[in-house]
């Protein structure tokens, strides 16, 4: 294992500590992991947008641990991506152990994914089946615990929750004990996909907890954010497709302005975006101010220069 398999520059400047943060009584904004899209580009971004804190897409750890490949494609960051937490699915003490120590020069921390409720992934071992696995959960925790030096190196948690609440409480009181640093919870079981969120669950959880708890599930707009925060008590809340669709929202914008394309643009381009990741995030950012006949047009496109023809066309540079 080789740190310098890693394409990154090391953030030299951590000043925004998130423990610290989570206590500074502030709302604390945070991009959730997201599967090909919350990579060094979309960080970027949204970081501009008064976005607090950012995850990479969930890394299975033992490909990473064993992969050269794996490093090289699935963990970019640059000095201004900071503070940075990386995900990881694991099923493994050892390997996620080794994972996060590859990675603790270039992050502020680790989550454990204990929430993603898709089929491949629980059948490896990994996301919401931990949940029921909480000894597993402590292991690995304490396994990082001892392989990573750096005290200020946190360990979270992301879950979702049980049919039986109490379950759920028993495990992030366990989680504590062991060591977590947070605990981000998505309001939904697993079995939920669409149904409305749990918000009064991740209230209970607060409630029952001495560190930080991020409150997940269905947030659209800053004004959503601050209810939830409101309603459950929680020191932070997490967005996935709220962003994806404004990568503004967390500044207050309703809809994704101009300045946020073009800036897209920008960060894309000049960070070398693959085309495909790059046309599919301004097909969520521009969802809300296209019609139905423009979006079949700029869905179609096929190439950067078309994209940027048809922006220059429609929108001005």
């Amino acid at each position: 294992m080789k740190t310098d398999c890693i394409k990154t520059i090391i953030c030299q400047e951590r000043k925004k500590d998130p423990v610290e943060m989570f206590h500074s009584g502030q709302l604390v904004k945070v991009c959730a992991p997201m599967v090909r899209y919350s990579k060094l580009a979309f960080r970027t971004l949204v970081r501009k947008y008064n976005c607090d804190l950012c995850y990479t897409p969930m890394i299975v750890a033992a490909d990473f641990v064993r992969s050269v490949k794996a490093r090289d494609s699935e963990f970019t960051t640059n000095q201004g991506d900071c503070p940075l937490i990386v995900q990881f699915a694991a099923n493994d003490a050892r390997l996620l152990s080794d994972a996060a120590h590859i990675v603790c020069p270039y992050a502020n921390g680790i989550d454990i994914n204990c929430g993603c409720p898709q089929r491949w992934a629980m059948a490896e071992g990994y996301g919401a089946c931990l949940i029921n696995k909480p000894e597993l959960i402590r292991d690995m925790v304490k396994q990082v615990r001892n392989q990573v030096e750096n005290p200020r190196f946190s360990i979270s948690i992301k879950i979702r929750i049980h049919d039986d609440l109490a379950r759920t409480v028993d495990l992030c009181r366990k989680a504590e004990t062991t060591g977590v640093s947070w605990i981000t919870v998505h309001g939904r079981t697993v079995e939920e996909r669409h149904q409305p969120v749990h918000y009064d669950a991740i209230k209970i959880i607060k409630e029952n907890m001495s560190i930080p708890v991020i409150a997940n599930g269905d947030i659209r707009t800053l004004k959503e954010a601050e209810n939830v925060r409101e309603i459950t008590g929680t020191n932070g809340v997490m967005v996935a497709r709220g962003l994806l669709a404004n990568p503004a929202m967390f500044a207050g914008y309703e809809e994704t302005p101009l300045k946020c394309i073009w800036d897209w643009v920008d960060i894309a381009l000049e960070l070398g975006t693959p085309y495909m990741c790059f046309h599919q995030h301004l097909m969520y950012m521009m969802e809300k101010i296209t019609s139905k006949q423009e979006k079949r047009v700029f869905n179609a496109l096929s190439s950067t220069s078309a994209v940027l023809d048809y922006l220059t066309d429609h929108y001005g540079c």
